[in-house]
């Protein structure tokens, strides 16, 4: 699962990118890996585990994580094939969810390209573009549509009002995730189509230091503009973050954090915002060998959790035998766990809740 980031030239973007590709605040346990230049698996930082670890004493640790896409500074023209305009499209259509970095911060040593600090703006301009490329594709979907529309196809009509309701929302500068859909209609016509407003988004606000934990009217701003979307905000002071990074050992970097009034990095709250904004959860395996957290997305069976662990798995799945997270810190073991009668054995329609350990029973 992927989350992108985007924003303007300028804004912080490649800062928060190193920040959370160089997440030293995080144990050794959980190193970040970098695949491509602009592209890294960041660890989802979760006290859960480090607790099983801590009861289990296993052999090895692997955390749950999450990809996060470094994507080129978009510029206005872009839906047009301006400045990077296309690669940037391309690559933003191929995430899962969008982490939207606003500058809600002055300073005049760094230059913002449109000469004035305005995050509504900016994220208008984004908007914008990503809007016009979004209307590109269901203006040629609605004429292929259309055609049969005109013949009298009941089912063609309907697909074709759906998608006029889209294009009209898009052309008056409202995001696909914005348009209130029937909820059939939105699963028929509208999902398959992959529209890039469509994403999940995550407004990260680039704040100054003093406004780390307050935010500011920059900020302030922003929650009101995205009030009606089904986003969430998140205040960072990134340039702040990439000093805590720069700290060689975990003591330098706590003290950093109390000073500043905060309990942990923004790095490891933005990882977790983007995780849940990707309607994931995490479920774990306990054993001498491994501890490990798994990644499903909320409402999955059990069954599909087991098919992350291996395809056979969900095929010959029999049963699975759970324990709930907080038993297995209470009684402290599986076995104390089985001896007072707290360790569950769920069927095939089980739906797996976050934070459950589990054992899985199958046969090929």
């Amino acid at each position: 699962m992927k989350a992108g980031i985007v924003g303007l030239p300028n804004v912080g973007k490649s800062t928060l990118f190193n920040c959370l590709s160089n997440a030293k605040a995080q144990s050794a346990n959980f190193p970040f890996c970098t695949i491509e230049p602009n592209i890294g698996v960041v660890n989802v930082p979760d006290p859960r585990l480090e607790k099983l670890e801590s009861l289990v004493n296993p052999e090895r640790v692997v955390p749950a994580t999450v990809e996060i896409v470094d994507i080129a500074g978009l510029v206005k023209g872009a839906s047009k094939g301006e400045g990077l305009g296309n690669q940037f499209l391309g690559n933003i259509r191929e995430t899962d969810a969008i982490l939207h970095v606003l500058r809600c911060f002055d300073n005049d040593n760094i230059v913002h390209v449109d000469g004035s600090v305005d995050p509504i703006r900016d994220k208008e301009t984004i908007d914008m573009e990503l809007q016009l490329k979004d209307l590109e594709s269901v203006e040629k979907k609605l004429e292929k549509v259309g055609r049969a529309a005109r013949t009298g196809n009941k089912e063609a009509q309907k697909e074709a009002a759906v998608l006029e309701k889209a294009k009209s929302g898009l052309e008056a500068g409202i995001s696909i995730r914005a348009i209130a859909f029937e909820q059939e209609d939105y699963l028929e016509y509208v999902k398959p189509l992959q529209l890039i407003t469509d994403k999940p988004v995550l407004y990260v606000c680039n704040v100054e230091e003093a406004s780390a934990t307050t935010g500011n009217a920059y900020v302030e701003r922003v929650r009101e503009a995205v009030a009606g979307e089904k986003a969430e905000v998140l205040v960072l002071a990134v340039a702040t973050e990439a000093d805590i990074n720069e700290l060689d050992s975990y003591e330098e970097r706590q003290l950093f954090l109390e000073d500043l009034g905060l309990e942990e990095p923004g790095s490891s709250k933005l990882i977790r915002a983007a995780y849940r904004l990707l309607n994931l959860q995490t479920y774990f395996t306990a054993g001498v060998k491994e501890v490990r957290a798994w990644t499903i997305h909320v409402g999955d069976t059990g069954p599909q959790a087991a098919g992350v662990i291996h395809t056979d798995f969900e095929k010959g799945f029999i049963r699975a035998e759970v324990i709930a997270y907080d038993d297995y810190v209470k009684y402290g073991s599986e076995a104390k766990v089985k001896e007072a009668g707290k360790m569950r054995v769920e069927g095939k329609d089980y739906v797996v809740h976050d934070g459950d350990v589990m054992h899985f029973r199958f046969n090929v």
